[in-house]
């Protein structure tokens, strides 16, 4: 299992976003819409514009993750 640092930052973003987007792409939304950092340890959370989806993206140090997970009953709120 991998657990996150104490003083780790997540970001959510508010609006929905294109889930066809990879991890490059997040990443320049980030910086571009945002004003952060992809780069800077801070997860960032993404979700589609049916709330069953979120994608993360974050450093670990060795290069850019993303995770993405797909509920099968519900929504994320």
């Amino acid at each position: 299992m991998i657990g996150i640092g104490p003083g780790t930052r997540v970001m959510v973003a508010t609006r929905p976003v294109d889930f066809r987007k990879g991890p490059d792409a997040l990443a320049a939304l980030v910086s571009a819409d945002y004003g952060g950092d992809a780069f800077s340890g801070v997860i960032y959370v993404f979700r589609a514009k049916r709330a069953d989806r979120i994608k993360l993206i974050w450093l670990d140090g060795t290069g850019l993750c993303l995770m993405a997970k797909r509920l099968e009953q519900g929504g994320f709120k």
